[in-house]
């Protein structure tokens, strides 16, 4: 296969060889008529995770738990740098379209944003579609946002009462939709940060960036819409389940932290919402990558000096707004 122009150009050297190989292989899959099914899709991203995600640090507290849901358990995974320590707390939710990734695909990476902020990191084991299509991941990350300071503090975490949330890609369309949920409803806890990766806020695909960038770079147009056919239920209003379109309060909304691909389908939906945000008031900074494309989180190995920035600005993002007065 020919390297297209776009790959000389502008990505970056260490992701031409695995988008060169990557490509090939969906090539080889497609001529000989071969769809992708959720298992493999959740296959493909556990195995692209631990090839070239980042390494494993060690905490001082790694602890599974079940947090208790209005009407289930919903499993997390608590992370812990320093536990003597009042730490604030980032609840994570990780990406997958919705349909793929887990606690246990995201452990490094969450163990790395722990290690470098010093917050107490409550990874959330939310329900995927197909077989749990929205609202119900959107369901379990709310009740985990929303109890998740008592619990910690009767489970005998030792933090300091700061609340962020953090999610890439469709994990960050849920922490953008807890934001403005947040921002609207005062019986749900104020939030002191939301963290967003590449985040997925527009369910319509309506921005230019998603043909734009949608073809070749790892998070392709068709794969995108293969992933929100099954999360969506049919005859869902799509616009209003996004948060780029969604009514907030701009007093109570929380500062934004957000950090973007240039070669990302979903940059053109981050940069619209940014501007949203600022010029409704609210408080908002951007770290842009423009030669990193969708998940470069998950291949660490491959841009290790962009994943290192990125960890350290979140730091910084946390540090900022978590400390106490």
């Amino acid at each position: 296969m020919a390297e297209q122009p776009l790959f000389n150009a502008r990505v970056h050297p260490g992701l031409k060889g695995f988008l060169r190989a990557l490509n090939e292989a969906l090539a080889a899959d497609a001529h000989r008529g071969l769809d992708s099914t959720t298992r493999q899709l959740r296959k493909a991203l556990s195995t692209m995770t631990a090839k070239f995600g980042p390494e494993p640090v060690e905490l001082a507290r790694v602890h599974d738990a079940q947090f208790p849901a209005p009407r289930r358990m919903v499993p997390v995974r608590c992370y812990s740098a320093a536990p003597e320590r009042a730490a604030p707390v980032c609840v994570y939710l990780h990406g997958g379209g919705h349909l793929a990734g887990s606690v246990a695909v995201y452990d490094n990476i969450c163990r790395h944003l722990a290690h470098a902020s010093g917050a107490l990191v409550v990874s959330v084991e939310y329900r995927l579609a197909p077989e749990a299509p929205y609202p119900a991941g959107l369901k379990d990350a709310r009740s985990v946002l929303a109890g998740v300071l008592p619990w910690l503090r009767a489970e005998g975490w030792n933090i300091n009462g700061k609340l962020f949330v953090a999610g890439d890609s469709a994990g960050g369309a849920l922490s953008a939709t807890l934001a403005c949920e947040v921002s609207r409803d005062e019986k749900l806890p104020a939030l002191d940060g939301v963290l967003l990766i590449y985040p997925s806020l527009d369910y319509t695909l309506s921005q230019p960036s998603v043909d734009r960038n949608g073809h070749g770079l790892l998070l392709e147009r068709g794969r995108i819409e293969w992933y929100f056919n099954r999360y969506l239920p049919a005859g869902k209003d799509r616009r209003a389940a996004s948060p780029l379109f969604m009514d907030f309060e701009a007093a109570r909304f929380p500062p934004v932290w957000m950090v973007t691909a240039g070669l990302c389908p979903l940059v053109d939906e981050a940069k619209l919402w940014h501007t949203r945000l600022r010029m409704a008031g609210v408080a908002v900074e951007e770290l842009h990558f423009p030669s990193q494309i969708h998940a470069y989180l998950n291949l660490h190995k491959l841009v290790p000096e962009a994943c290192e920035k990125t960890y350290a600005s979140m730091a910084d993002f946390i540090a900022r707004h978590g400390a106490t007065d």
